[in-house]
């Protein structure tokens, strides 16, 4: 290899870890899951059409531990890629670029995803629509 006196890029280990570089990376594999779990939730309409049987056997897949815990991080996902993206489209507005402001704004995403996704499902388990 030829001996260039060019400096390299510095490896991930040199990097310290921001949560703006956190956000960023999660709200692409929050996209990612997203994807993923739009497959059940066709799948369960899918159920849903073929009847009450049909429907009734998928009900049982999805309340099962595995299930609530799918979609709990399906749900968690969205309102993070929801909060996230609001962040994103206010930057894209114009604001929010002082380092302050968009470490801030990386912390609300979060936080609001969070709390988002704590208020549905205390709304579902209370109500019995887990079940």
């Amino acid at each position: 290899m030829a001996d260039t006196q060019r400096p390299l890029s510095p490896h991930v280990q040199i990097y310290k870890w921001q949560v703006q570089m956190t956000t960023s990376i999660v709200h692409r594999a929050t996209g990612v899951a997203l994807a993923v779990g739009t497959l059940l939730v066709v799948a369960g309409l899918l159920h849903l059409a073929a009847g009450e049987a049909s429907y009734a056997h998928f009900k049982e897949i999805a309340g099962s531990p595995p299930g609530l815990i799918l979609l709990f991080g399906w749900s968690w996902a969205l309102f993070y890629h929801l909060c996230n993206g609001v962040r994103h489209l206010l930057q894209d507005a114009g604001f929010g670029f002082e380092i302050a402001q968009f470490v801030r704004s990386s912390w609300l995403s979060i936080v609001a995803s969070i709390v988002l996704t704590v208020l549905v499902w205390a709304y579902v388990l209370m109500h019995g629509g887990a079940a």
